[in-house]
């Protein structure tokens, strides 16, 4: 019996945990500095996962795999990490999803010519329409008198070193799912961005001893769902569809990171923004849309007689 795609509800997972993640960073930032965040944040996803996995040093990657293992691990566990808590000094939970979310645009676009996924109009139309959408949340938000801070350069800058690190993270662990199982994968990431982040170590600790109890359950938080369980799920997800389709779906992120951040932040979303996420719902259901496969010339009509 052939397994179930289960591709579509475990993006969804993903999509509303790392909406989620953005505000459990905005709202834990006055405890933690942003290095010291990221490796407490990996830090609790690898010992989860690492229960969850039981990854075995038999079925540890070599060759080209542990290179791809490495790269995603530094470039989207560790820097972007470290550049997204830094981000999220200065910017509002909505509107750091908003700049991060150029990622998938990059990603689509390296897909299509690393990976020859192509570029289905389907997928870059809905892409195109949700792209749209974000731009929308970010002029509105910046434009209404609620909106909590004023973008700054510094701010925008490494929302935009996070983007890239995302977009070259993604497409550097899809091959390596050929070989290793998601769980697997995500743990090898939380590692060795975890490594990375080591020099933190001394500020963590500090930080922890000084945190209140509500900041050390948000980096538990980070930990156990954005992180172990988001990055999971996504990686179940790329495995059996396109870089570009998957990606696509986050689009959904910054519209339920406004709307989380309202909720629990009381970061009060611009009106417009609500158009933008109609907008971004719209775009990414375009992207899932399939061209209809063509007709043999030699078909027959239905209801026709075949010898």
């Amino acid at each position: 019996m052939k397994d179930r795609d289960l591709s579509v509800p475990a993006l969804l997972v993903t999509v509303v945990l790392w909406a989620s993640a953005f505000v459990g960073i905005r709202a834990a930032a006055d405890s933690f500095s942003p290095g010291a965040m990221s490796l407490g944040r990996l830090l609790v996803g690898a010992v989860a996962l690492a229960i969850v996995a039981r990854p075995r040093l038999s079925t540890m990657p070599q060759g080209r795999t542990l290179g791809l293992v490495i790269l995603y691990g530094v470039t989207w566990f560790g820097i972007y990490n470290v550049a997204l808590n830094a981000a999220e000094r200065d910017l509002d939970a909505g509107t750091t999803a908003l700049i991060i979310n150029t990622g998938p645009v990059l990603i689509a676009v390296l897909a299509g010519v690393l990976y020859r996924e192509g570029f289905p109009k389907p997928l870059m139309i809905g892409m195109g329409i949700a792209f749209a959408g974000v731009l929308l949340i970010g002029v509105s938000t910046r434009a209404d008198s609620t909106a909590v801070d004023s973008a700054s350069t510094t701010g925008v800058l490494l929302c935009l070193l996070a983007a890239v690190c995302y977009a070259i993270g993604a497409l550097a662990q899809k091959p390596t799912l050929a070989v290793l199982t998601s769980a697997t994968s995500v743990w090898l990431g939380c590692v060795v961005g975890a490594v990375l982040c080591l020099p933190f170590a001394p500020a963590l600790v500090r930080e922890v001893g000084s945190a209140s109890g509500a900041d050390l359950a948000w980096l538990i938080y980070l930990g156990i769902f954005p992180t172990a369980i988001g990055f999971s799920t996504w990686a179940y997800a790329i495995r059996r569809l396109s870089a570009g389709q998957v990606a696509s779906s986050t689009y959904l992120v910054p519209v339920l990171a406004t709307l989380i951040s309202w909720a629990v932040l009381d970061e009060v979303p611009a009106t417009l923004a609500f158009l933008g996420g109609a907008l971004c719902l719209i775009g990414v259901a375009v992207t899932r849309l399939r061209r209809r496969a063509p007709v043999p010339p030699n078909a027959a009509a239905p209801g026709a007689m075949t010898s």
